[in-house]
């Protein structure tokens, strides 16, 4: 078990006034199956009233409106998180995480991939567990993959990221659902954060034995106790930290993003 404590900010500026600013936050990381959270503290700017409820993947969900002129949006979320992948408690099995989803559906590209990924599973030994098997798709994502900064988008899908054979953490996510969902195995997207400084991380969980358990293709290796888990889904779509609406006019927005987790002791 590992206490990390973790500090996200996203500031976003717009070049020119909004009005009727309606946005949802996914942005707090809550108690579940592999960490307790507390001390969580939120912090928006600019002051507003905050709804907040839990949805169907048990997310902590934050909306709120701000009506009045706003040339800034910013928010930050603080806390603790005990994090213990050595004793992952156990989840209902949900069908849903077997099957495509919007980013996810293959294509040629993955295709082929599926092809390869399939054969080296059918070469290990006969009582190999579907960790295994996912780390075998692991392995092979990795591989095949070149971390590219701004090369893709939040809209970009599985097959477009791997049919380029580059990308960042989601795309790596991504990709390896897809393959998964086709070689038998019960995968889902983590959006969270990872020990040290930069931006957000996206990894994936395969289901085995009543449990999920982490696999981050972006970097080749299992999740341990320096993953702290935001949000789970299908895919990016249902994990993402912040989505809003304004009203404006010829606006451009400049975002920027940081997530600090550090170690500390008892």
């Amino acid at each position: 078990m590992k206490k990390l404590v973790f500090d996200y900010e996203m500031k976003l500026s717009f070049s020119s006034p909004v009005t009727d600013h309606r946005f949802q936050l996914r942005c707090i990381p809550a108690t579940g199956p592999r960490q307790q959270v507390i001390d969580v503290a939120v912090k928006i700017e600019p002051d507003v009233e905050l709804e907040t409820t839990i949805d169907s993947f048990d997310s902590v969900v934050m909306t709120g409106f701000i009506p009045e002129p706003h040339t800034m949006f910013n928010y930050s979320v603080t806390g603790i998180a005990f994090v213990d992948n050595a004793h992952i408690k156990s989840e209902i099995y949900k069908p849903l995480y077997r099957f495509n989803s919007a980013l996810t559906v293959p294509g040629p590209a993955i295709e082929a991939l599926i092809g390869i990924c399939h054969e080296r599973i059918v070469s290990l030994p006969a009582d190999c567990t579907p960790i295994d098997q996912a780390r075998e798709v692991m392995d092979e994502v990795f591989k095949t993959f070149v971390y590219t900064p701004a090369s893709t988008t939040i809209r970009t899908t599985a097959e477009e990221a791997f049919a380029q054979r580059k990308g960042v953490c989601q795309d790596y996510a991504h990709v390896m659902l897809s393959v998964c969902r086709h070689v038998g195995l019960t995968a889902r997207y983590i959006a969270g954060l990872l020990g040290g400084e930069g931006a957000t991380h996206a990894w994936v969980e395969i289901y085995h034995d009543g449990r999920w358990v982490g696999l981050d293709p972006t970097h080749n290796r299992m999740v341990d106790d320096n993953y702290i888990t935001i949000a789970h889904g299908r895919d990016y779509r249902d994990c993402m930290l912040d989505i809003g609406i304004f009203s404006g006019c010829d606006v451009k927005q400049d975002q920027w993003v940081n997530a600090s987790v550090h170690e500390q002791g008892y």
